[in-house]
């Protein structure tokens, strides 16, 4: 009788108890205010967010980015900024045993007053920091930061050093290097709280990470290692429930206590991640839960991606590959180099990121270069690169300069390190990890060893090797299984090795004033900067001026050119190839002409060499400001001529030509980067401006993927004369390539008039054009807000051309189209 009893209380009691213990958290994202130290009056401040952003939310500087702003703020980095907040804990928070405050991006050197008790200073904005706060915390609480600028600490660990190292006091900070000004970017040392700030709590089990990882990968099966970092004080075994798509795959039962559990888990007939180009970026969604009992502790989720991914350096006879094996299979890498996509990182929206992704998307590429001297971008950038099967290439956050290596800095850099490849580590996207942008070729050929002596430049190289060949690929190493690359480029220019081993940035157009073509007879390996640059849109000159009118010559825009020698270089390679407008529009519009017909000439001949070249990433895709660069996506997101240009040159099947004067033969070459062999009708035809035909060949071709199939013509037999006025119009399959026998301005382009019909659509509008005569780079522009589906392209005689222009825009009146032929 008794025990009966006993087991009706057990069952009364079990069913009593909570079916969850779940941690807390919460955002503490509201009231913020902040004030100069100095200063008496408070302002309302956006978490995050930055000083910047907020001196100009409450209208209290003019906007950083019009005009020339910018000099006349730089007051703001010399200031000490300080902000609060007040907060309300209910008592369900209050009563869990562990309460942690948790900073997840704080800029830079700040200290923390919870109730006025000093709970934490940090010196990276790199970092997350957690303080326990479960003795301090209230039910009414008051946060207070206090940020110092940077200069002061820079300045003391500067004469700590006793000499000093390139290039100036940014290198002692743990911050975004680009801040401090670059040559395509404004000095806005800004500060402040840019990432979330959060409350958690828990009681006796916390789920603080996991890890996925493929350990083997087959058709038939993907068996996977799934780590958990636990936080986890309760004595009881505890069963973890694993899901996979939403449906229960396995459950570990009984798991003893202060354990860090590794599970292996088996998909049967797995789907693979791929780059977009290639195949699907199938994402597998795995879920933990964790029991005990029936009560659910906490639960994890991530989206992954199962791939293998090897980057290839091995010795042949050219000198020493470098590519990337994704699945086993080689993959020619295709795309740019991304900076931050605003010096004001809270104003870059999820919108920001899904655009720009998308825009990538659209023009063929499969990898894009996280440049070293931004930042470790936002979990948004790398959860669409693995939606949309982007390879990323991430640099750690050190560029063109020396670094210290005494022991503060260099555990500083490993905490770093270690936090952002843990948080990284699980995106099938992640390609790479880079040491440095450009440190090492700088310490070699940059003159920074110069009257420095020996003892100091042993010094120096050392603790560059105690950081780029030591630390990080042990973290790496350590921490996940992503290939490591000390520094890009291996090899400066002015090594030859340049062009036979390892990656390169070759800078020797541009800032050494070479001609385009220096790119077509120097291909290296992998070519992983190379870039020049030209105008943004007339929308952002407007912008910047804050007038309707071009005006490329006020002071307010030349303060948007950082470049020294920009305006000079763009003018003196612009004299060599294409016409010089006298006027500010039609200059805009001829030097996006000029940067396309540069960059995407070397991309071209980059892909023509595969596969002893398989890589090509430009200089670059995005600005972080309205700004004359190099950049094919202009700060307001608009496609320059560059971005347009490059989508047909990143195509996965490409037709390709050159000539060889000198011996009077054309060469086409037909690149494959599809997995499978591609076979179609290969049609090469000569012809006039007006469409009058000289000389075609047909002959029926099949590319495999691995190397590249080449026709020549020997048109000194076929006594092609007039190369003024012919052209060069290829076919294969769906794939065209427009080839001309001389430069943009010794073309005898004609004048004629170009017809056109514009209609409505349900997306914007359809633009219909036609002409009698070649129109080269024919420029569609309106002030309308939207996007051309095709632009500054080559419109054929008597061939009608219909472009898509989305806009939510309901009247299209003022579109114009500007022509070379108009300028010729």
């Amino acid at each position: 009788m008794k025990y009966s009893v006993f087991i009706v209380f057990l069952i009364t009691l079990m069913s009593c108890q909570p079916k969850h213990d779940l941690p807390l958290t919460i955002n503490l994202h509201e009231n913020w205010q902040f004030k100069a130290v100095t200063g008496s009056i408070w302002q309302s401040a956006t978490v995050p967010g930055n000083v910047h952003s907020d001196l100009l939310e409450n209208r209290l500087i003019e906007h950083p980015f019009i005009g020339a702003n910018e000099d006349s703020l730089q007051w703001i980095s010399e200031t000490d900024w300080e902000y609060k907040t007040s907060f309300s804990v209910d008592k369900e928070m209050l009563n869990k045993k562990h309460i942690e405050l948790n900073f997840e991006g704080l800029d830079t050197y700040a200290s923390f007053f919870l109730n006025d008790s000093l709970i934490l200073e940090t010196d990276n904005a790199f970092r997350e920091f957690s303080v326990d706060v479960k003795s301090i915390l209230k039910a009414e609480n008051e946060l207070r930061i206090l940020f110092e600028h940077t200069s002061i600490f820079e300045e003391k660990e500067k004469t700590k050093l006793g000499y000093q190292l390139p290039e100036g006091n940014r290198i002692f900070t743990r911050k975004a290097q680009f801040q401090y000004g670059w040559d395509w970017g404004p000095k806005l040392n800004t500060s402040g709280i840019w990432r979330p700030v959060t409350l958690s709590a828990w009681n006796d089990f916390k789920i603080k990470d996991i890890y996925i990882r493929p350990y083997s990968l087959t058709e038939e099966k993907a068996d996977l290692a799934v780590n958990l970092t636990l936080r986890d004080s309760l004595e009881a075994t505890l069963d973890y429930d694993i899901y996979i798509n939403n449906k229960l795959h396995t459950t570990y039962e009984n798991i003893g206590f202060h354990k860090t559990p590794d599970f292996n888990v088996t998909i049967k007939n797995p789907k693979r991640w791929w780059p977009h180009n290639l195949g699907e970026p199938y994402l597998y969604d795995i879920k933990v839960v964790v029991r005990d009992g029936k009560k659910i502790l906490d639960s994890i989720s991530v989206k992954k991606g199962l791939r293998t991914i090897e980057l290839i350096t091995e010795k042949d006879s050219n000198g020493e590959s470098f590519y990337f094996k994704v699945n086993d299979v080689p993959v020619y890498a295709k795309g740019a180099n991304y900076i931050p996509q605003n010096s004001l990182q809270n104003k870059v929206t999820d919108a920001h990121y899904e655009k720009l992704l998308k825009d990538v998307v659209d023009a063929n590429m499969n990898m894009l270069r996280v440049w070293g001297g931004g930042i470790y971008e936002n979990d948004i950038f790398y959860d669409l690169c693995d939606e949309k099967g982007i390879l990323i290439w991430q640099d750690f956050m050190f560029a063109c300069a020396m670094y210290p290596g005494d022991e503060d800095f260099f555990n500083n850099v490993k905490q770093e390190a270690v936090q952002n490849v843990k948080r990284l580590r699980n995106h099938a996207s992640i390609a790479l990890w880079c040491g440095n942008n450009e440190n090492s070729e700088g310490w070699h050929r940059w003159g920074w060893q110069a009257n420095r002596s020996d003892a100091e430049k042993d010094e120096i190289w050392k603790n560059y090797e105690l950081v780029f060949k030591e630390l990080l690929p042990t973290v790496i190493k350590t921490t996940t299984d992503t290939p490591y690359w000390e520094s890009s480029p291996r090899y400066g220019r002015g090594n030859p090795k340049y062009k036979t081993e390892g990656d390169a940035h070759d800078w020797w157009i541009w800032h050494d004033g070479y001609p385009f073509e220096h790119l077509e007879q120097n291909v290296p390996r992998f070519m992983s900067e190379f870039g020049f640059q030209s105008f943004p849109s007339y929308e952002t000159i407007r912008y910047i001026n804050q007038s309707d009118s071009i005006d490329i010559s006020s002071e307010g825009f030349k303060n948007h050119q950082k470049h020294s020698r920009g305006f000079e270089l763009i003018d003196e390679y612009m004299k060599r190839d294409f016409p010089v407008p006298d006027n500010a529009e039609d200059y805009m519009y001829v030097s996006q002409l000029l940067q396309a017909y540069g960059i995407t000439k070397g991309i071209e001949a980059h892909r023509r060499a595969k596969p002893r070249n398989m890589g090509t990433l430009y200089w670059q895709l995005n600005d972080c400001w309205p700004a004359v660069s190099w950049s094919s996506i202009d700060y307001f997101g608009n496609w320059k001529a560059l971005h347009y240009q490059a989508k047909k040159s990143f195509k996965n099947v490409l037709v390709s030509n050159e000539y060889y004067r000198s011996r009077g033969i054309l060469n086409t070459t037909i690149i494959n980067d599809q997995l499978t062999a591609v076979s179609d009708t290969l049609t090469i035809k000569i012809m006039d401006f007006d469409g009058r035909e000289m000389y075609k060949s047909k002959r029926f071709i099949t590319v495999n993927n691995d190397f590249n199939e080449r026709v020549d013509i020997k048109l000194l037999e076929l006594e092609i004369v007039n190369s003024q006025s012919r052209m060069v119009v290829t076919t294969f399959g769906s794939n065209t390539n427009y080839f001309y026998f001389e430069s943009p301005k010794h073309l005898l382009l004609k004048q004629q008039p170009i017809e056109k019909e514009i209609t409505k659509s349900k997306n914007g509008f359809i633009i219909k054009i036609s002409s009698k005569t070649l129109q080269k780079n024919v420029f569609l522009f309106t002030k309308v807000k939207g996007h051309f589906s095709d632009n500054y392209f080559d419109l054929l005689p008597n061939t009608e051309v219909e472009i898509e222009f989305e806009t939510e825009a309901n009247t299209l009146d003022d579109l114009k189209i500007k022509t070379l032929n108009d300028l010729l």
